[in-house]
């Protein structure tokens, strides 16, 4: 299991650019790892050659929730993306708009992707750039976002939200059904294909998993 996500509440970063695609969030060369994890380095990676990008200044150290623009996270469906958010420490994004499978991706990894209107994301975006340490916090339980004394409602997904604040993932749902997966194994037709046929449990899930 992971860490549960019922609320988050942290500084802010804008990122003031519309149509920011998954290529932009982390180049396609950065993609041939073979691991979910250490992507920090690579997150915007091309623009923060930059020196006067704003992941690079000193300021915005520890921010953990991306204000963006429209359509973040458009392109190709690319895991990495969310990875690399999550690496360098974002746990929430909020845009007016989303890549759709950049939304899915970011909501089965743990990270929140919250859709707000166009001029509520505008007031935000001049509230961070004017104070670095201008706070966010994001309640998924009540479903609303709320900084300096204002507070908006947003919509997130059933299931997803769910999900987040259980702090599982579809691999935890299906092996809190290791039992159930074992007893039907063990009654199907020989003639069936079968993995380990009659002995998984839910401790061989669980080392499945661990190798995966």
């Amino acid at each position: 299991m992971r860490e549960s996500l019922k609320a988050h509440t942290g500084r802010a970063l804008a990122l003031r650019r519309d149509d920011v695609d998954t290529d932009q969030i982390i180049p396609a060369e950065f993609c041939k790892r073979l691991t979910k994890t250490g992507y920090a380095d690579t997150l915007f990676g091309h623009w923060r050659k930059e020196d006067d990008f704003v992941l690079n200044r000193p300021e915005h150290q520890g921010a953990s929730v991306l204000v963006a623009g429209h359509n973040f996270g458009t392109g190709s469906s690319r895991e990495h993306a969310v990875w690399a958010l999550r690496d360098w420490g974002f746990r929430a994004v909020i845009a007016t708009s989303f890549g759709d499978i950049f939304l899915r991706n970011a909501l089965k990894n743990g990270l929140l992707a919250v859709a707000l209107p166009a001029p509520v994301v505008a007031e935000l975006t001049e509230q961070v750039a004017a104070k670095a340490e201008f706070e966010i916090t994001i309640d998924l339980q009540e479903l609303t976002v709320t900084a300096s004394s204002k507070t908006w409602g947003f919509t997130a997904d059933h299931r997803a939200r769910w999900l987040l604040l259980n702090g599982l993932d579809d691999i935890d749902v299906t092996l809190g059904k290791a039992d159930r997966i074992a007893v039907y194994e063990a009654h199907r037709p020989a003639w069936m294909t079968s993995i380990t046929r009659g002995t998984y449990s839910s401790q061989d899930a669980a080392k499945l998993r661990r190798v995966s």
